[in-house]
C-alpha cells in the first residue's frame, strides 16, 4: 500500500503532509498507517515537534465513504483507525501542530481537536457532516475546540463554520493567507523546538492530565453510537445517497 502521506524531519521538526488525492478521505488502512507514523515520530529522539499539514486541496475530508458504502461492517476497522490516529496525536509525547486549509471535516476535525496548536488559512472551513452520512463521532474533539452549544448546532445541522469564526471562538492560534500557512506552522514549531525536550514533554503530559475528562474515553463513547447508527436503514440510505450524488430519502 502506498502511504497516504509524506514525512520529513529537519532541525527537530517532523513534518507530515497528508497526500491522498483528491480530498484526503482515508480508508481504514490509511488511518492505521497515519497513526503508526505519528506514534513513530513521537518515539524518535530526533523529533521535538510534529507539524501535520496537507499537500491536497484541503486538509482532510474524513473517512472514505465509498469503502463503508460497499461494506458497512468496515465501520469497526474505520472506528479503530480513527481512534488510534486521534490518540496518537493527543497522547503523543511531542507537541503536535496542525496546519489546516480549505475543508476540515469528520476525521479532519478529530485530528485538529486532538492537536496542541491549530493554525489555519483564511479559506479553512470546519464541519462534522456525519449526520448526513449515517454516522456519529467527532463531537468530543469538536468540543475541545468550540463551546458546547456551537458544537451541537454544527452537529445537528451539518453546517460549517469558517476560519474567522473558529478564531473568534478561540480554537485557532492564527489565521493567515494560504501561502503563509506552512511557514507560520514552522515558525511556531521552531520556537518550541528550541526549548528543553524534557521540559516540553513534562509540560504536555501535565497539561493533558488536567484536561476536563478523558478525550479518548469520550470518543470511545461516541463510537458506540456510530456502530449503532450503522445498524439502521437510514444510515445505509445516507451513504448510498452520498455515493450516488442524490438526496437521501427518509
Amino acid at each position: 500500500m502506498t502511504k497516504p502521506f509524506t514525512t520529513s524531519i529537519e532541525h527537530g521538526i517532523a513534518e507530515m503532509m497528508l497526500d491522498h488525492p483528491p480530498v484526503n478521505a482515508f480508508d481504514s488502512a490509511g488511518w492505521f498507517a497515519i497513526a503508526d507514523e505519528i506514534d513513530a515520530l513521537g518515539a524518535n529522539d530526533d523529533v521535538r515537534v510534529i507539524v501535520i499539514g496537507s499537500a491536497s486541496k484541503g486538509f482532510c475530508a474524513g473517512v472514505d465513504i465509498k469503502e463503508l458504502a460497499a461494506d458497512g461492517s468496515k465501520i469497526v476497522d474505520v472506528n479503530k483507525g480513527n481512534y488510534e490516529t486521534f490518540r496518537a496525536i493527543h497522547r503523543n509525547p511531542k507537541p503536535v501542530i496542525v496546519a489546516l486549509h480549505n475543508f476540515v471535516l469528520g476525521g479532519g476535525i478529530g485530528m485538529a481537536g486532538a492537536a496542541d496548536i491549530i493554525v489555519c488559512s483564511e479559506c479553512a472551513r470546519f464541519g462534522v457532516p456525519e449526520i448526513d452520512r449515517g454516522a456519529m463521532g467527532g463531537g468530543a474533539h469538536l468540543q475541545r475546540m468550540f463551546p458546547v452549544q456551537k458544537v451541537r448546532y454544527m452537529y445537528f445541522t451539518g453546517e460549517f463554520i469558517d476560519a474567522q469564526e473558529a478564531y473568534r471562538l478561540g480554537a485557532v492560534e492564527k489565521v493567515v493567507p494560504l501561502n503563509d500557512l506552512m511557514a507560520t506552522a514552522r515558525e511556531i514549531a521552531a520556537k518550541i523546538a528550541e526549548k528543553s525536550p524534557a521540559m516540553v514533554k513534562l509540560a504536555k503530559e501535565a497539561l493533558t492530565g488536567i484536561e476536563d475528562g478523558n478525550l479518548e474515553d469520550k470518543y470511545r463513547w461516541e463510537q458506540g453510537f456510530t456502530l449503532e447508527a450503522y445498524t439502521a436503514g437510514d444510515s445505509q440510505e445516507s451513504r448510498d445517497a452520498f455515493v450516488e450524488k442524490r438526496d437521501a430519502k427518509f
